[in-house]
């Protein structure tokens, strides 16, 4: 009874491993009210609810996947939401606790009873993006990123502030929220997630759990010694987490299943990633379900940064919907200030004098829409890197 119940959730829900289960599957081909290459729902702004679910079935069917980057500051949600807009793709816009702490500013107290100021930058963040995003034209999945069990705090205040924004607009604060529980036991981090999608599935909010660990080193959550068994999925655990969160009614999720990945940057060769992993446990779960979508789950890429382009357009044939890129834009950033000061050095070291003359003044060089600037084109240009290699170049028509 319950394989015919998640088989009937497959063909009728349109998002991954466990999309409403009573929502019709939208086979889009083109020709949307808004953008002409994809579903009616889909509009310019923050997308939610049936509207994303739409968004990722679109994806998958048509084989392209949406760079999630992680922001800081307006300046760097500005810049994601230009690319966007310059290569005419959807796009997400994330926040990590320690982003949103900065972005919250660093002075702010943050005692971990609460989180205060993870809670209070995401916050400000999201209606950033809400304010900015449908001015930029894009459709924007506004999402959080990994939430450890010791950041669980910075979640249910981030789920306050969705579920005291739905009562007022009928949506979400957030698209979605990811939980990342793959350091606990495998069914502690079953039990906790489906807990915490009863709730989100009320307000039509997506969750994106992790299942087995990403390697590396991020914001200040450091798995560079985890066992290396630990860096790759099963599909019977795969299973194991879409059958439970399947059965939460209206319920929204995707899958961050390990493959090798790893957090930051790395020499080719180094990081075995293995997305035929994720082709094994599509396999195995249509199987299970027997039932004719050869590709149930909605999977999730972390650590993209870095990543060979074969390994990413297999993942990407495999299902992966969403792909995080966070330390290539941080170094784009970097990079572009870093060309700058070194062309313009020596009118950048003091307010008064240059090559141009002792009594010349340096301020617009110096003043910090410049070099802030540079920073930005740098990103837009890599960010349309990840657009092409992810095929969502011109995604909207």
């Amino acid at each position: 009874m319950l394989r015919a119940i998640l088989c009937a959730a497959v063909a009728f829900a349109a998002v991954d491993a466990a999309t409403l289960l009573h929502a019709p599957t939208l086979r889009m081909r083109g020709g949307g009210k808004h953008f002409p290459n994809l579903p009616d729902s889909v509009k310019p702004g923050v997308v939610t609810g049936q509207a994303l679910k739409d968004l990722l079935q679109t994806a998958k069917d048509k084989g392209f996947a949406i760079p999630a980057v992680n922001c800081v500051s307006s300046s760097s949600v500005n810049q994601v939401l230009e690319a966007a807009k310059k290569y005419n793709c959807p796009v997400m816009i994330q926040f990590s606790n320690g982003g949103a702490q900065f972005y919250a500013g660093k002075a702010l107290d943050n005692p971990k009873e609460t989180l205060k100021a993870c809670v209070l930058g995401s916050i400000a963040g999201a209606h950033h993006v809400r304010l900015m995003a449908e001015h930029y034209g894009v459709p924007v999945v506004l999402h959080s990123d990994h939430c450890a069990k010791k950041l669980l705090p910075w979640f249910d205040g981030m789920l306050d502030a969705d579920e005291k924004y739905f009562k007022e607009h009928g949506e979400p604060l957030f698209s979605s929220h990811m939980i990342d529980l793959s350091e606990e036991p495998l069914q502690e981090n079953i039990d906790l997630c489906v807990k915490y999608m009863n709730r989100m599935a009320k307000i039509n909010c997506l969750l994106e759990m992790e299942l087995g660990i990403t390697g590396g080193e991020e914001d200040g959550v450091n798995n560079e010694n985890v066992d290396n068994a630990s860096l790759y999925s099963q599909p019977d655990e795969v299973w194991q987490v879409y059958k439970a969160l399947a059965a939460v009614p209206n319920s929204m999720f995707t899958i961050a299943a390990a493959f090798g990945n790893v957090h930051g940057v790395y020499k080719p060769g180094n990081v075995q990633l293995r997305p035929d992993i994720l082709g094994n446990a599509q396999k195995y779960i249509k199987e299970q379900l027997k039932c004719k979508e050869d590709k149930p789950v909605n999977f999730v890429f972390h650590g993209g940064s870095g990543s060979e382009k074969d390994k990413i357009d297999t993942a990407v044939n495999h299902g992966v919907i969403k792909m995080n890129i966070d330390t290539d834009i941080q170094w784009a950033c970097w990079d572009g200030i870093r060309k700058f000061e070194k062309e313009k050095h020596d009118y950048l070291q003091g307010q008064i004098g240059n090559p141009e003359g002792a009594d010349k003044p340096n301020k617009k060089f110096y003043d910090p829409r410049v070099w802030l600037r540079k920073a930005e084109e740098s990103a837009v240009e890599r960010l349309g890197e990840a657009f092409k290699d992810l095929h969502c170049v011109n995604a909207l028509g």
